[in-house]
């Protein structure tokens, strides 16, 4: 369930005359439908709106939070979420641009629902009058026979329209091409708009701008069955300042699950961010005021070297994610990893999660100092290791290194691990088997 201590401070900014002034300056409006319309619709009486997450995986990531900020900021508005965790989209997966995704078991994807509805209920409230809904498409699609989804909802879609959804014209221009079953994707999503339309009064869908053919499906749908006109929100996509896409290092999405990106990986990854992507990400990922974030924005301009902004944005979010405790514990885990405090104090679990994070080797209980700085990637030789040794560059758990001949016996921390240090930033964790 949702945190009660984190939710109760989250506000939106009352300088703003609504919310959707605040939306659009914080920059989470890429795309949408008429934004005059929107403007009024999210300035008057509650509305119930909802995104929909597929469990594709046994986590949400970074980019997922996106989305779920977005909710939490119309609800802080009074407005009614619906969080749809799609059970019968997951067993299909929208289409990626390059080739078919691997299809998971039902009894797989029905376990990442449940992974999936708990870490949406920890971002928005689960109180009060607008509290959040969970609803799973599979419940009104698994009744669903062949012949009534072609003739009820399938007669109100176009090809012709459907080939020129981007997704669907990536995927036609490629050699893997696409399967009837993913182009039939936003069909399935389109429905579920139009049942929630219809169960809920719901007339707004958020979700990514690459999302947007599906987004414009549902509101295409409803105006075709119902003769009404819905709304929808797309989202930028957040990339880094180099274009690279955010939240992916190496191929590995930055994941809200602990046992999948422990809190210190996610803290040390907004501790990274570059100087002139902090502003716009404290925008998204914050619930800092507007004058909070302008005057980080002056410092980051006059005191870069300082980093505020990037320390201010690190404890914010993984505060949000995982808890004031565990970032505290990261935190320490960051000052002790690069000689700022006793590495023997940290909890040996966080300790591990920091060493996992790093580049690291197993060894053995007598292995040699110059060995392991080989292993570890901190050095390319043991004529490099031995050098770096004698220049007096190189720390075990933060002890100075001055003899080539050393070895970590009696130096093996609490939860047989070691940290290895060359120079003031460059780490590597040992674990002793």
């Amino acid at each position: 369930m949702s945190d009660p201590s984190i939710l109760a401070q989250q506000a939106n900014d009352p300088t703003f005359d609504n919310v959707w002034e605040e939306i659009t300056w914080r920059g989470l409006v890429q795309v949408s439908t008429d934004q005059a319309e929107l403007r009024t619709l999210l300035s008057g009486e509650p509305i119930t709106y909802y995104c929909g997450f597929d469990p594709t995986a046994p986590s949400l990531h970074l980019g997922n939070l996106v989305q779920l900020l977005l909710m939490r900021r119309l609800q802080l508005a009074g407005h009614r979420p619906l969080g749809l965790v799609g059970g019968s989209t997951g067993l299909i997966g929208d289409p990626r641009p390059t080739a078919e995704r691997t299809l998971n078991t039902p009894e797989v994807v029905n376990e990442w629902v449940g992974y999936l509805q708990a870490q949406v209920t920890r971002f928005l409230s689960a109180e009060g009058e607008n509290a959040v809904t969970l609803v799973n498409n599979l419940d009104w699609t698994a009744p669903l026979s062949a012949i009534d989804f072609l003739r009820d909802v399938g007669k109100y879609y176009r090809v012709g329209t459907m080939l020129k959804k981007d997704a669907v014209s990536a995927r036609l221009n490629s050699d893997a091409g696409i399967s009837y079953t993913e182009f039939s994707y936003q069909v399935l999503q389109g429905m579920d708009f139009l049942e929630l339309y219809r169960s809920y009064g719901c007339v707004l869908q958020t979700g990514g701008s690459d999302q947007w053919g599906n987004l414009t499906s549902g509101t295409d749908l409803i105006h075709r069955a119902e003769g009404r006109s819905v709304h929808a929100i797309g989202t930028p996509l957040i990339t880094n300042t180099d274009g690279t896409k955010f939240g992916k290092s190496e191929g590995n999405a930055v994941w809200l699950d602990p046992a999948l990106t422990s809190p210190y990986a996610i803290y040390q990854f907004w501790l990274n961010t570059d100087d002139a992507d902090v502003i716009a990400r404290l925008k998204v990922f914050t619930f800092l005021t507007r004058a909070e974030i302008e005057r980080l924005e002056e410092l980051v301009a006059t005191e870069p070297f300082k980093r505020e902004a990037q320390r201010t944005l690190a404890f914010e979010v993984t505060s949000l994610v995982h808890g004031v405790a565990a970032t505290d514990a990261a935190i320490q885990a960051t000052q002790a990893l690069f000689g700022q405090g006793d590495l023997v104090d940290l909890d040996p679990e966080t300790l591990e999660a920091a060493l996992r994070a790093l580049p690291n080797t197993t060894t053995a209980p007598q292995a040699s100092v110059m060995q392991l700085l080989v292993d570890t990637g901190l050095t390319k030789s043991l004529g490099e290791a031995r050098r770096a040794i004698g220049q007096g560059g190189v720390y075990l758990n933060n002890v100075k290194v001055s003899d080539d001949a050393a070895t970590i016996e009696g130096s093996v921390l609490p939860g047989g691990v070691a940290v290895l240090r060359r120079g003031k930033k460059t780490l590597a964790g040992v674990f002793v088997e």
